[in-house]
């Protein structure tokens, strides 16, 4: 008999152990961790307290990220608790800006609105087309790098030091809504502080929650 048949005799005749019991403590396999050979018995021992290790690891995992992802949600539901209570622009933009460059430490935000309001703020300088084409044009965050975006000339002299970049679409109805209005452009000096792949449900939220705060203070 070959390996694979003992191996499935074996697998097909449980019983087989009972019949030879002695042949478990007779038998001896090389330690997966080196040194001496050790029993049949021994061996699954090892074998079940590598697993019990690997599953104590992978929980302590799912913990850390679970206590991490309430740690952002408590973030994001304080800054939406602030722009409701916005009575303007300028108190919301304040709002805005003080809770991502603290509570999210991005250390570069801005906002750029169109077709909604009017005034001297920065929100409402003019907006290139193309800028206003890529906003209209996705419907989830924008993340990746900074290099080509036009939008980092909002940043002034910092934005020739910005390596990634976060481009939130402010739509009427949020994300997955109505017209397009405005962006909101998160970036940073790291290149991996935004990147494609990343998960974009809290800067989703981010946007909703903003979007509808913008639009009622300047509406």
């Amino acid at each position: 008999m070959n390996p694979d048949e003992i191996a499935s005799y074996l697998k097909s005749h449980p019983e087989f152990f009972d019949r030879h019991a002695d042949l478990l403590a007779q038998i001896h396999i090389p330690s997966p961790h080196g040194g001496r050979a050790i029993s049949i018995t021994e061996r699954q021992i090892v074998t079940l307290r590598d697993r019990s290790r690997q599953l104590e690891a992978k929980l302590a995992e799912l913990i850390r990220f679970g206590e991490e992802n309430d740690a952002i949600a408590e973030k994001v539901h304080r800054l939406g608790v602030a722009l409701m209570g916005a009575e303007d622009l300028q108190s919301a933009m304040r709002f805005l800006y003080a809770h991502l460059g603290g509570s999210f430490a991005v250390p570069h935000v801005a906002v750029r609105l169109w077709g909604v309001g009017s005034g001297d703020a920065a929100e409402f300088d003019p907006v290139a087309d193309d800028i206003k084409a890529l906003a209209g044009g996705i419907r989830h965050p924008y993340c990746g790098a900074a290099d080509g975006q036009a939008a980092v000339e909002w940043l002034g002299d910092h934005g020739g030091h910005v390596r990634s970049v976060a481009q939130i679409p402010l739509r009427e109805g949020g994300q997955h809504g109505g017209a397009c209005f405005g962006l909101m452009l998160l970036a940073s000096e790291e290149p991996h502080r935004f990147y494609p792949d990343m998960g974009t449900l809290y800067l989703e939220r981010i946007g909703d929650m903003a979007a509808v705060a913008l639009l009622r203070v300047v509406g």
